[in-house]
């Protein structure tokens, strides 16, 4: 399973999004620091959930930290996210 799957399906578990959409954006940083060769270093996440509702943005990021944990810990390197509520 590739790790784009892997986000994406603890994403949908965790947060059962309304939408989200999941880049590898690791082919914009070959060679540089923090690129194991994997081509599945970066990534960026656009979700939106009703679970985010009346929380800061900081909760938010936080909660996705915490359900990408062990892909944080292992495997990416670099994570943008932009995490909204309905109506944000």
């Amino acid at each position: 399973m590739s790790l784009e799957q892997i986000i994406s399906e603890k994403l949908v578990a965790s947060f059962k999004p309304l939408k989200l959409k999941v880049e590898n954006e690791s082919h914009h940083h070959s060679g540089h620091a923090g690129d194991d060769g994997s081509g599945e270093s970066h990534w960026r996440i656009d979700i939106t959930a009703e679970v985010f509702t009346g929380k800061s943005r900081v909760e938010r990021q936080r909660m996705i930290n915490q359900a990408l944990a062990f892909e944080l810990e292992n495997s990416i390197h670099a994570l943008a996210m932009t995490v909204k509520a309905p109506g944000d």
